[in-house]
């Protein structure tokens, strides 16, 4: 289909919406956002559940601080203004911020969150993050949680993971869990002002609490048929935040000077081994000096070119992200994967583990030829192309490649279950930028399970390494950065050599913007936040930081 024809198609998708997308009927500011929204839209603005509509968290309804995933910076207080833990990080007190209103216009005080915490404590089924606190409001301003153990590593969850909600009005739901919440009631910057199945705007809460935000009156947003339509609504005028990867999105923005875009790579994008005989992996890749081989056969910086665009950035074997994490890794040879394929390493690597090179160039080792399948998702057309890449690269180090291409609930079965030799995914965005919450998803035993069973705490490739398990526990129970970095050097040693997930890239993460009605959007020289349009919280942060163009 041309640009044109989408272009059409795209247009009529955004009925309802003015020529330009976001010029109110009154004269007032308005914007359009497309956050991957495609297909009929199902109400659903409960902010404890997990299919809640994006804008539920940030926008409608706000966590005590808000932890900022674009830069390295400080919890910034929000429905809070600040807490403390005791010593032995069993009790944390939060103080809450004087001033703030629910929408409706009640006053919100620390009894809101401390019903939050204890509704989520008293219904498993919206304990999504292990939380194990009671809590209770000590005065009108002072909220006390109160864990069964140290808990420091539970403060980003707690603080920056918990839409706070009123309980005048949730006191009353009969079934928090299933509760579509169709009028909801938040202190966050916009409330609901109409819905139906092919978008729904939000209108600006004029008793929000930072005095002189939002000034964008309504944000209206939309679902789409597909992403091609999304890009060409885009360079139409008709959405004004999207986040998309757009091939030469360069030359695509050279005639459109009301359009700019920003790229904040922030998950790596890796190979995903099911590594671990012990829990039934089986296959040449339960061999540690076969992920290795494949680390070192694969030519990131072609990779790149093919199949990333030329935006992805350089990933690290400990899967910390180099450029906004550095700190916290140890070993300085380990800040960065090669650039480029080592046929000779990889070769030396396989030959000192058994593994023989046959008369057709693919190796093998008692019977068994090194060919291992990889499995990734219809329609991810970037990982489609890696796939195809890597095959080449890697038949030169004497590894077959056979790549799959599933749908996606198929493929995250089967990663969840361990029923995969390889697979491709991403690893990144957790509760803050400390490395404890990607090792401990990951890495941790504790999250993994049989071979068969389902995984979905994380850690696919059903790794276990005694050293990485004691680390994450060492780490949990303290809130000293520098006993924390000791730990994850340990664990850095063992993953670094183990590579049940093999990086390729820290993967591009493109959002594209128009000017023509809202300035303030975050830059590449001011990350305010991570302004992916897909994105819980950091939605609402800019969502009040965008000014109308006057």
């Amino acid at each position: 289909m041309s640009v044109t024809a989408i272009a059409a198609a795209a247009a009529l998708a955004l009925t309802g919406c003015s020529s330009s997308g976001s010029t109110k009927s009154d004269g007032g500011s308005s914007i359009t956002v497309f956050n991957g929204a495609t297909g009929t839209i199902t109400e659903n603005f409960n902010p404890f559940s997990s299919t809640a509509l994006q804008p539920t968290l940030g926008v409608i309804f706000e966590s005590l601080y808000w932890f900022n995933a674009a830069s390295d910076q400080d919890p910034v207080p929000m429905l809070a203004t600040d807490y403390e833990w005791n010593e032995d990080g069993t009790q944390l007190t939060i103080t809450t911020r004087d001033g703030v209103t629910w929408s409706d216009g009640e006053d919100f005080t620390a009894e809101d969150v401390a019903f939050t915490f204890n509704l989520v404590n008293e219904t498993p089924e919206l304990n999504t993050t292990g939380l194990s606190a009671t809590a209770e409001a000590t005065d009108e301003n002072t909220a006390v949680l109160t864990f069964t153990e140290p808990s420091f590593m539970q403060e980003p969850s707690v603080l920056g993971n918990r839409g706070i909600v009123p309980e005048h009005i949730w006191k009353d739901v009969k079934d928090p869990v299933t509760e579509v919440n169709s009028k909801p009631v938040g202190t966050g910057p916009y409330k609901v002002k109409d819905f139906n199945a092919q978008s729904y705007v939000l209108e600006k809460n004029t008793s929000y609490w930072e005095k002189g935000k939002p000034e964008i009156d309504e944000v209206r947003y939309i679902s789409l048929e597909t992403a091609d339509a999304a890009s060409a609504a885009l360079l139409a005028g008709q959405v004004d935040w999207m986040s998309s990867f757009l091939p030469g999105l360069d030359q695509i923005l050279k005639d459109h000077d009301n359009l700019t875009y920003i790229n904040t790579p922030a998950m790596t994008t890796s190979i995903f081994t099911c590594s671990n005989p012990d829990l039934g992996c089986t296959g040449p890749q339960t061999d540690p000096a076969v992920r290795q081989a494949i680390y070192y056969g694969i030519d990131r910086e072609q990779l790149n070119k093919l199949a990333g665009g030329g935006f992805a950035e350089t990933a690290s074997p400990t899967i910390i992200l180099p450029e906004r994490d550095k700190k916290w890794i140890s070993n300085p040879e380990n800040v960065e994967a090669p650039a480029n394929a080592d046929a000779g390493t990889a070769a030396e690597i396989l030959d000192a583990a058994g593994w023989v090179e046959g008369n057709d160039g693919i190796r093998a080792k008692n019977g068994e030829r090194l060919s291992l399948s990889i499995q990734t998702v219809s329609g991810w057309s970037d990982y489609i192309s890696l796939n195809d890449a890597m095959t080449q690269q890697l038949a030169e180090v004497g590894i077959e490649l056979k790549p799959t291409q599933l749908s996606w609930n198929e493929w995250n079965s089967n990663q969840t279950l361990g029923q995969f030799q390889l697979s491709l995914d991403s690893i990144g965005l957790q509760p803050s930028n400390n490395p404890y919450f990607t090792y401990d998803k990951w890495y941790n035993a504790a999250n993994t399970t049989a071979v068969g069973e389902s995984a979905i705490a994380g850690n696919a490739a059903r790794y276990d390494n005694d050293v990485v398990n004691a680390a994450i526990a060492t780490a949990r129970a303290t809130n000293d950065e520098a006993v924390q970095a000791e730990q994850y050097g340990l664990i850095q040693e063992q993953i670094v050599k183990d590579l049940p997930y093999i990086p390729i890239y820290v993967n591009a993460m493109l959002t594209e913007f128009n000017t023509d009605r809202a300035t303030g959007w975050p830059s590449n020289e001011d990350k305010y936040a991570l302004p992916v349009s897909w994105k819980s919280w950091d939605n609402g942060i800019v969502l009040k930081s965008i000014s109308p163009v006057k």
